[in-house]
């Protein structure tokens, strides 16, 4: 098996899945509890705190631990809009942004808020004057990725951050980091962030846990009521061992950055020149190979539909996906192609390749292998006569 939709989800490494084991056997106590079992529940959650406050230069209470990307995106734009409602209406975002960050705003945007959709160019950047001319001294809010998670863009995160303070000091920036933690370098107090969403499973840890950074001098109204855990900001019982996996699987992969790094680089460019050069009528979307992500490669492969050919390869034992993972179920289009100009053939052509630490070059040449040998037959059987459009 070859897999290569890691932007999707990672597979838990295995010091992650035998750690949580540990912690759901034997320090299954509740953290909100006064007891010894509670304490050392507790001691787990300050630990892991200690090390992403370290990560992101800030205070462990600043740490605030959610079920996932999801809930932290969710948290920091409608509890951070509804908290500063009376401050500004005005709210800014791009349109390129995870379905999590972008349904938000749709919903803030029914509540009354005036929502500004930045334009990308091409390869998915956005225009800092555009978002300068857009903040006004009622913006309260803007939300930008780090990494775009279908094409690769990474934002420059700093010069976003210093073109807001620039123009409002008092407008809050939040950055979904879900894509790049862990995989691209945040300096979070460079770029001026008051926000910064985390999700587990997309750094080899599990499914169902995340956190999301938040300036302890920000106003934060809860989603979720009840216990009053994590100082009000998120009731309900700590996910203990989630909080363990997520914790020893970042350390694990920050711990050898640079070397994961550069070896995901060097697959990213092979798979990318071994497509490229060896079947015809295929194409990049978003950035060059180095400017992108590690991780992230999206190919347009003329004339055959992502569905077909993502079945194909699966028949292949080769798993790759034609878009996010938390859109693809839905009979849409990315927002994030459309957006960068592609027109409706080519939304229709685009496959994403997503690598991670456990892939090998070995499976970047099968996969070339299998493409070189899979891409012309579906086009002889899907080009009308058989003859390139």
């Amino acid at each position: 098996m070859i897999y290569l939709d890691n932007a999707a989800t990672t597979q838990p490494l295995d010091i992650v899945i035998d750690k949580m084991m540990e912690v759901m056997k034997e320090d299954y106590g509740n953290p909100s509890s006064y007891h010894k079992m509670g304490l050392d529940a507790e001691n787990h959650i300050k630990e892991a705190s200690n090390f992403f406050a370290r990560q992101l230069q800030c205070s462990p209470e600043e740490i605030v631990y959610t079920s996932g990307g999801t809930e932290s995106n969710n948290m920091a734009i409608i509890g951070t809009a509804l908290a500063y409602k009376r401050s500004g209406m005005r709210i800014i975002t791009s349109k390129i942004e995870h379905d999590s960050v972008s349904q938000a705003f749709r919903f803030l945007e029914e509540e009354g808020f005036e929502v500004i959709y930045l334009d990308v160019d091409t390869n998915g950047y956005i225009d800092k004057e555009e978002l300068s001319s857009s903040i006004n001294d009622q913006t309260s809010l803007v939300s930008i990725m780090h990494v775009n998670n279908e094409l690769g863009t990474i934002q420059n995160i700093e010069e976003i951050g210093r073109t807001i303070k620039n123009k409002n000091k008092n407008t809050f920036f939040h950055v979904d980091a879900i894509q790049s933690f862990a995989k691209v370098p945040i300096n979070r107090r460079k770029s001026q962030i008051d926000l910064l969403s985390i999700s587990g499973h997309k750094i080899y840890g599990p499914k169902g846990v995340g956190l999301l950074y938040k300036n302890k001098n920000l106003l934060t109204r809860p989603l979720i009521h009840g216990g009053g855990q994590q100082r009000g900001y998120r009731s309900g019982t700590e996910n203990v061992a989630g909080i363990v996996g997520m914790h020893i699987a970042a350390r694990e992969i920050i711990s050898d950055f640079d070397k994961y790094t550069n070896e995901l680089y060097s697959l990213k460019e092979g798979l990318a020149n071994g497509i490229i050069n060896n079947i015809e009528d295929t194409y990049i979307n978003g950035p060059k190979v180095k400017d992108g992500a590690p991780h992230i490669l999206n190919i347009g492969f003329k004339d055959i539909k992502s569905e077909v050919l993502l079945h194909a390869l699966e028949s292949s034992n080769i798993y790759v996906s034609s878009g996010s993972a938390c859109s693809t179920n839905r009979q849409a289009y990315s927002q994030s192609l459309k957006s960068i100009g592609r027109n409706k053939e080519e939304l229709d052509e685009a496959i994403r390749f997503s690598l991670g630490i456990n892939n090998k070059e070995s499976d970047i040449d099968q996969t070339i292998l299998v493409l070189e040998k899979t891409v012309p037959m579906l086009r002889k059987v899907l080009r009308p006569g058989g003859k390139r459009r």
